[in-house]
């Protein structure tokens, strides 16, 4: 009885020594097709390669991060919308000759140019917008028709 126990005990110890061979071999197996291509280095190497060029990676997007704010910031103050009002602004002459040409950033700052035509000649005016509203002088009612045209867009 002391036979077949022995027995036993060593038939299991063969069949874990196979099994612990074969997962040995495996890993081994493993191991050498991860560091095949990395000139002989230590995986310890090439991890704290991955790891130095993952952190490289974060600090190269949050760079990125802060340039592509700092361009969305700028942009801003870029003409971002043109609008074309054309209308009448006297009975005696035909057609909508005049104009009101608008101009403005992402604030809605920059300029008014309007064109008057009258049968004596074309008269040209300007103004200054700073948020939507005359700067210097107050905006007729088609230059503000015109801005409201660019809110709509």
């Amino acid at each position: 009885m002391l036979i077949g126990l022995f027995v036993g005990v060593g038939v299991f110890v063969c069949i874990w020594l196979a099994l612990v061979t074969v997962y040995v071999v495996r890993l081994s197996s493993h191991y050498n097709t991860l560091v095949k291509a990395t000139n002989k280095r230590s995986l310890q190497a090439i991890l704290e390669g991955l790891l130095e060029e993952m952190s490289n990676t974060k600090k190269a997007i949050e760079i990125l991060k802060k340039r592509c704010d700092t361009i969305e910031q700028e942009s801003k103050l870029h003409i971002q919308r043109i609008g074309l009002l054309r209308f009448n602004p006297f009975k005696d002459t035909g057609g909508d000759q005049s104009f009101i040409l608008t101009l403005v950033d992402g604030n809605n700052t920059g300029v008014v140019i309007s064109g008057l035509y009258s049968r004596a000649g074309t008269r040209w005016y300007a103004k200054q917008i700073q948020n939507g509203k005359g700067k210097e002088h107050e905006l007729s009612d088609e230059e503000k028709q015109a801005l409201q045209i660019l809110d709509k867009k």
